[in-house]
């Protein structure tokens, strides 16, 4: 052996030498002192308990109260452990919505003469909005963007004065009626799917209000109509790391930038649906604010079937024969989003169901499971849950009556609760993501919300996902100056004739 393979060997036995007493310094001897340690107190708390069978009655009171006075401190030291790693409570403090003026109102007639004059719109084209406009569930009250109403004008800068319009317009309300200071928001999230300009809507609030400099700032983008469930998530997730915090979420969409003027059909559908609207809501995780907060998150489902190509699709921004973008909706849209929707709650079912209803569904799945297997036993139908024994108010994104038809048969739900999403359809049209709190004003107007109602809103969006919020109302929740029903609510509810949707 070579004087330099000597050398190799005897640095590799040192070297094993050097990690084996790391190790046992690191390692073996803290775990022999621990041991001694916990013998040396077993035996000086038996000691202790020798000298306390056979001391006077004074010095057992003095152990007796030594042994009390560590005990509640060990006690008190595992639950401030146990707190300080709980999840923070979240609690909705307030939320608005924008209400655009009068002259945004945009009756069906008003929005067929804006397509004769700005679009190049085939004769069959046109025949076909008309149709879906008639059938939409729409009122003659939704409202439209100035830029359309005018001159159709498509600019970026028009674009940017519909969206901070909406925007500055909800967060004015929010703050107004909050009374909390924009300098104390720590978190801001703003989603808006198909507008997103540089700098970021997020930037644009940040610069209007002054926020202070180390804003935890978000932007989301092409997150579709369920994106402000999706801006509730990860609020919720910030305020878990940021303490004694405020965070905004803000909600749009933009109908400037994304009117179509080619002759796809699948596109013209958002010509007929799509409208102003945004929405701006305050959390918090101050223990102190929760005698004024409105409601407490119990939970955030997301579920997210973009792996499947056909959901995937169902809604998808691209350019037509002409090379003119739209936003494209399938015809298998309705039956997409039921599917994704049944996921979403099969998954939330066993977090707020009552145990006579997950009783239920265990017996029909069994029952269904023992008639797949023979040959001559019919197989039962799924048991659908009754959700309304454990919710009291439903928010269903008001994409579109086809949707809610589908959603009020799928969960056996009764008129009056879908009312709050038919009326917000009717009314103010699809908002996108912002609807749910347009749908939750309309409850609140109503002076339906008591203390302890449970609400749940659903959103489904491009993707495709479907997403569900939990609330709890801490009080009871009534009519305010600021809600966007204000002054008009008593006009409601209103008859909306269910005419068959068209297939295009």
């Amino acid at each position: 052996m070579s004087s330099i393979q000597n050398v190799q060997l005897a640095t590799s036995q040192v070297t094993k030498l050097f990690r084996y007493a790391i190790y046992l310094f690191l390692v073996v001897v803290p775990v022999l002192f621990i041991k001694i340690r916990i013998q040396d107190i077993i035996s000086n708390v038996k000691n202790y308990l020798f000298e306390l069978s056979s001391s006077n009655v004074d010095e057992r009171s003095s152990l007796l109260l030594l042994l009390t006075i560590s005990a509640l401190g060990c006690v008190l030291a595992i639950s401030t452990v146990r707190v300080m790693r709980s999840p923070r409570h979240v609690y909705l403090l307030d939320f608005a919505c924008y209400k655009p003026g009068p002259d945004h109102e945009c009756p069906k007639e008003l929005t067929m003469k804006l397509s004769v004059a700005y679009g190049k719109f085939t004769e069959e084209s046109l025949n076909f909005q008309r149709k879906i406009l008639e059938r939409s569930g729409y009122g003659q009250r939704t409202y439209v963007a100035t830029a359309l109403l005018e001159k159709s004008d498509q600019s970026m800068a028009a674009a940017r004065e519909e969206t901070e319009a909406a925007m500055f317009g909800a967060i004015d309300d929010l703050l107004d009626k909050s009374r909390v200071e924009a300098r104390e928001i720590g978190v801001l999230v703003v989603n808006s799917s198909t507008f997103n300009p540089t700098p970021s809507l997020s930037a644009a609030i940040v610069n209007r209000y002054k926020l202070r400099g180390n804003v935890s700032s978000f932007n989301l983008g092409g997150m579709g109509c369920s994106a402000g469930l999706i801006a509730l998530d990860l609020a919720k997730d910030l305020l878990q790391v940021h303490s004694h915090s405020y965070a905004l979420i803000v909600s749009t969409e933009n109908t400037t930038r994304n009117w179509y003027g080619g002759n796809n059909r699948s596109m013209l559908v958002t010509n007929c649906l799509f409208r102003v609207g945004a929405s701006a809501v305050l959390l918090t995780n101050r223990p102190s604010d929760r005698r004024r907060a409105k409601y407490q998150l119990c939970h955030v489902l997301r579920t997210n079937r973009a792996s499947d190509d056909r959901c995937y699709r169902a809604v998808f921004q691209q350019e037509d024969e002409q090379n003119i973008v739209g936003v494209s909706l399938s015809r298998d849209l309705t039956a997409v989003a039921g599917e994704v929707l049944k996921e979403n709650i099969t998954k939330l079912g066993p977090l707020v169901l009552p145990l006579s209803e997950k009783l239920q569904f265990l017996a029909n799945l069994i029952a269904r499971k023992v008639a797949a297997a023979g040959a001559k036993t019919a197989v039962k139908k799924p048991y659908v849950p009754d959700f309304k024994l454990a919710f009291e108010h439903f928010c269903i994104h008001a994409g579109g009556r086809g949707v809610l038809d589908q959603l009020e048969e799928s969960l056996n739900l009764t008129e009056r609760l879908m009312e709050p999403s038919r009326m917000t359809l009717y009314r103010f049209g699809n908002t996108s993501s912002s609807s749910l709190w347009y749908e939750l004003a309309y409850s609140e107007a109503k002076g339906r919300v008591r203390r302890g109602d449970r609400v749940w809103q659903i959103g489904l969006g491009s993707g495709f996902k479907c997403n569900s919020a939990v609330w709890r109302a801490l009080r009871d929740v009534g009519p305010e100056e600021k809600n966007p029903w204000a002054g008009e609510i008593d006009g409601f509810p209103v008859i909306v004739p269910k005419i068959a949707p068209i297939l295009y």
